[in-house]
């Protein structure tokens, strides 16, 4: 979150994308020390949300921040694997796959997307409270499976949601239900 607060007001990011780091990570793998899961819309990028350099956040994305088997092995991998003890669901403002699902007119591939979030909001036509919504399903679709229950008892892997304003760039860390 201190690198949420910095990207507010940055003009660029000042991570380390170096070569020097770069090689490291090459010869010496990878220690993320969170796992987004995100939305992905180009407007949210991770790294950049959390002035994040290489190495330091293990990304998935999919459109709607939605948790399907592969999203789910990516984060049990990073976790497992990786050592990343911090898992966010990070969902956005005008979302266009919310916004479908609220439609409920989209159809073919992007209509199997957005029933799984229409799913997750039921009635909701506001788009903030249907992101939150959405944030929470996918939070609570991390937490109730058994390996990441096992990883969260074994290792202290914590799972949170967050929303990030696309109108200020602030991410707002959802409080547990």
């Amino acid at each position: 979150m201190e690198g949420n607060r910095r990207y507010r007001d940055a003009v660029r990011n000042d991570a380390d994308i170096s070569l020097p780091l770069r090689a490291e990570t090459c010869a010496q793998g990878q220690r993320p020390y969170a796992i987004v899961l995100a939305c992905s819309d180009s407007r949210v990028v991770p790294e950049h949300v959390f002035m994040a350099g290489i190495g330091e956040l293990f990304c998935v994305r999919v459109a709607g921040n939605v948790v399907g088997d592969e999203q789910l092995a990516s984060v049990v991998y990073a976790a497992s694997h990786l050592g990343a003890r911090l898992v966010m669901v990070l969902g956005h403002t005008h979302c266009g796959a919310v916004g479908a699902a609220i439609a409920g007119d989209a159809v073919g591939s992007v209509g199997a997307l957005a029933s799984r979030i229409a799913d997750a909001i039921g009635d909701e036509r506001d788009d903030l409270a249907a992101c939150v919504l959405n944030v929470r399903a996918s939070v609570d679709r991390l937490r109730g499976d058994g390996e990441i229950a096992a990883l969260a008892e074994a290792a202290g892997l914590e799972v949170v949601g967050g929303v990030y304003r696309l109108e200020d760039g602030a991410v707002e860390v959802l409080e547990p239900r």
